[in-house]
């Protein structure tokens, strides 16, 4: 049997893993600042999160969720606290697909209603309704097509009041990234969130604040929607959460009440994946790295935005992109190949960075060098020779 063929891969066998540091077969080590698409928030292999698994798995892997799980309501608690929603409600799941999936569900069930705004550039996962709210044609199958979904044009306030005015007693939910990540580090502005905010009280529609990757403090703010000042009514919640382990979940608030059977699921928040999460949430408060994202992203920002080849630099936190002019397209492969170095990218021309939140000056420095280097050997190798 083989795999099936659906991720493009690089030539790279990624076998030992610590902080900020990946190692590959050959024992040749890599800077990653790309976190396995923001997965990696605590820095890889972290001790405590180690520990904390080794032991969980000591007493019990599994039991389903039809019996009280203890270590879920110590992670309720802890995340209530560190996150300031300490009066929502908490739904486990595995994965950020499920956990939009989960969200759009519950505010239907809410609601009554049918109808969905996203954002041009979103993306919320690849399952059915999830990637129904994705702005990306080319992985909507057939059977996720529906109507009930609108695309509007992120930040555009005019456009957004206008289809509320039309459209307001017909729309169940908002879902918005405060960052959009796979569309490039696109921001959503405070006053357009704030905006979303007053249209779903006015209208009874639920705002669903999409947090899989631009939240867990990535941002500077444990939610990237916290900067706006504003609560959602659902947060999701995955990458960044078990810091590698398949862990997700949504924060519900207080004023939308579950019944029985109304969501579900086998794996999610499972002896072992709360103590994954648990590790994290001790590991973000004791080390202070919800602060250490806002001061080192502020740093790489600041030093970005003086190399002069670089454009549209833009992001909050360590959720950051750049534009790349056509002269370095083959950046993030030198970079990669050449510097040992691991960044992301968004089609066509941005490259994303997304480190561990334990990021440290050295390690941005490292980076920083190098992106220095890659370019200058680039611009030498594209620069053509005046004839005589």
């Amino acid at each position: 049997m083989k795999l099936f063929d659906v991720y493009p891969l690089n030539n790279i066998a990624i076998t030992k893993a610590s902080g900020s540091y990946v190692w590959d077969e050959n024992g040749t080590r890599y800077l990653d600042m790309y976190g396995g698409h923001a997965v990696i928030s605590i820095g890889h292999t972290h001790p405590r999160w180690v520990a904390r698994i080794e032991e969980q798995l000591e007493k019990i892997a599994f039991y389903s969720n039809s019996v009280i799980i203890p270590i879920q309501k110590e992670l309720a608690e802890k995340l209530g606290k560190l996150s300031g929603k300490e009066n929502y409600q908490l739904f486990l799941c595995n994965s950020g697909a499920e956990a939009n999936e989960n969200a759009l569900k519950l505010a239907s069930f809410y609601n009554g209603r049918k109808k969905i705004i996203a954002f041009n550039k979103s993306f919320h996962g690849r399952t059915s309704l999830a990637v129904a709210v994705t702005d990306n044609p080319s992985i909507v199958a057939p059977v996720n097509e529906t109507d009930n979904v609108v695309f509007l044009p992120l930040n555009d306030a005019e456009a957004l009041v206008e289809y509320f005015s039309a459209h307001g007693k017909e729309i169940s939910s908002v879902i918005i990234e405060g960052i959009q990540g796979v569309g490039g580090i696109n921001l959503a502005k405070d006053s357009f969130l704030q905006l979303i905010r007053q249209l779903c009280d006015e209208s009874g529609a639920v705002y669903i604040a999409d947090s899989v990757q631009c939240g867990y403090g990535r941002s500077g703010e444990f939610f990237s929607h916290d900067h706006a000042g504003v609560n959602a009514d659902i947060y999701t919640m995955a990458k960044g959460m078990g810091n590698g382990f398949p862990v997700a979940g949504i924060l519900i608030a207080p004023h939308i009440q579950p019944k029985h059977g109304m969501l579900g699921t086998t794996f999610g928040g499972n002896q072992l994946a709360c103590a994954a999460a648990l590790s994290v949430l001790e590991v973000i408060a004791d080390e202070q790295l919800i602060a250490n994202a806002k001061e080192m992203g502020q740093y790489l920002l600041d030093s970005l935005r003086n190399m002069d080849d670089l454009q549209s630099v833009r992001g909050r936190g360590l959720m950051i992109g750049f534009d790349v002019p056509a002269e370095l397209k083959d950046l993030k492969k030198k970079l990669l190949f050449d510097y040992k170095i691991f960044t992301g990218e968004a089609k066509p021309n941005v490259i994303r960075l997304l480190p561990s939140l334990a990021i440290t000056r050295e390690h941005a420095d490292e980076f920083l060098n190098a992106l220095q280097e890659a370019i200058h050997e680039l611009k030498t190798k594209n620069t053509v020779p005046v004839s005589a």
